[in-house]
């Protein structure tokens, strides 16, 4: 019977172990909450419906108190973020860090499990240079106040970039960071080095499409079937732009010495709606690559300058922002609708996590190909959320890997196209290899346990 007990309680403890890496393999799907918009829910019920899905941490643009006393006990990780018309008054006043934080954060912490402070959304990106110059002394006078009452290693201290901090992206071996702002850029990365912060930063490869709308750039966009491209400088053949643009972003912190950096995407969509002359939104362009990037991260693949684990991803966005300036798609990312049902499916909730398969790329129409790409007239960057004291701008992200004459292209394996032909995407086989290979530790494991 003491056996008997033995190996039962072997047994739980096993399975205990494996919903534990079940439960913490999807700690890397966030999402960002923007409230740009007059027809929002309760938060109260977003808090609930969150708790309904495979999400895990919320990025929110400012630090709104009913949002984060609503995600407390739930034990969903919160990003907060300072305006960045607050950056100068935090710079020269420690005072008023302070303020900030016994106001924003030390009311509901720890029971809102707030993880990372955002100063700023995009600095780097406003060439306002007094703002850019005051960053990194905001940054780390945010950390003096949350050293000051002992939870400097519980919350990180952060700032928020846009692709325009690159340089140079494709191919992804050669990313490099803008020399003009290099030496700015290296204090904020000595600072994310020193505290252990995420370098976070937003990648679009919408904005990609946008600029080089062909039907291969589409695909290869959306994680579906195509050739690939080869980095000639690394010889790595990359099967979607998501993988070559954070490999861009690694390179680039690579190169500058910060290798032990980890990168967190901050924000990442596709719009499911635009106007007439916008070229990719659809509600099967959003669904595929909404969808197959989480089938990505959850097939723990990783790209491959980091392979093996899936980068921390906040999905833009969790409603539509109806008060938002620009074209239709600045207001049409919305994976939920103001009545908390699902805009289209991508598999989030708990009840069925499994991605549905995305239909086919929709290619666009002659007469919408040609036509030049839609910048909102107020200047700010394509999906940025702004609230009312942020003065935030930049400009479109740096498209990585549009593919040249001389492009080398491996063709799709047979094994590959077999797989596609039955409607299963690369990241998807790759995740049913992995359950495959959990069962069949499992059923290894039972006989050595009915032997101790």
């Amino acid at each position: 019977m003491a056996n008997l007990l033995h190996i039962s309680s072997l047994f739980h403890l096993f399975c205990l172990f494996h919903l534990v890496c079940v439960a913490k393999s999807q700690s890397f799907i966030g999402i960002n909450y923007g409230q740009v918009a007059d027809n929002l829910p309760a938060p109260e019920a977003t808090a609930k419906l969150l708790q309904s899905t495979s999400i895990q941490k919320v990025r929110l643009y400012g630090s709104d108190p009913a949002i984060i006393k609503a995600l407390a006990n739930t034990g969903i990780g919160i990003m907060i973020g300072v305006a960045n018309g607050d950056i100068p008054a935090m710079a020269s006043d420690q005072n008023f860090a302070n303020g900030w934080l016994t106001t924003n954060v030390l009311p509901f912490y720890p029971a809102s499990k707030i993880i990372v402070i955002n100063v700023g959304n995009e600095v780097m990106s406003t060439n306002d240079q007094n703002l850019m110059a005051n960053l990194l002394p905001a940054m780390q006078n945010m950390q003096n106040a949350l050293n000051e009452v002992s939870i400097g290693g519980k919350i990180k201290v952060s700032t928020v970039h846009s692709m325009a901090v690159m340089k140079q992206s494709d191919p992804p071996s050669s990313g490099s960071f803008d020399p003009n702002i290099g030496d700015l850029l290296k204090g904020l990365l000595e600072f994310n080095k020193a505290t252990g912060s995420p370098f976070a930063i937003n990648p679009y490869p919408f904005f990609a499409y946008r600029d080089d709308p062909r039907p291969d750039t589409l695909a290869f966009c959306l994680f579906q079937p195509n050739a690939g491209r080869v980095d000639a400088g690394s010889k790595i053949k990359y099967t979607n732009m998501f993988d070559a643009q954070v490999d861009a972003i690694r390179s680039a912190l690579n190169a500058m010495g910060f290798k032990e950096v980890e990168i967190v995407i901050a924000e990442t969509g596709w719009p499911y709606k635009g106007d007439s002359n916008e070229v990719g939104p659809s509600i099967e362009n959003a669904k595929a690559y909404n969808g197959n990037l989480i089938a990505h991260l959850r097939s723990m693949v990783g790209t491959p300058l980091m392979p093996g684990t899936s980068v921390d991803t906040y999905l833009f966005a969790m409603y539509d922002e109806d008060l938002k300036p620009g074209p239709t798609s600045e207001r049409s990312f919305g994976l939920f609708k103001p009545d908390l049902t699902m805009t289209y499916d991508i598999g989030l909730s708990k009840a069925n996590n499994q991605v549905p398969t995305p239909k086919t790329p929709m290619t666009p129409s002659p007469e919408q190909a040609p036509k030049a790409p839609t910048t909102p007239s107020s200047g700010q960057m394509p999906r940025t959320p702004v609230t009312p004291s942020s003065n935030s701008t930049g400009t479109p992200a740096t498209p990585v890997l549009v593919p040249t004459p001389n492009t080398t292209v491996t063709p799709v394996s047979p094994k590959t196209e077999k797989s596609v032909k039955a409607g299963v995407s690369d990241a998807q086989l790759q995740a049913n290899i992995n359950l495959g290979i959990l069962v069949l530790s499992q059923i290894l494991w039972y006989p050595m346990l009915l032997h101790m």
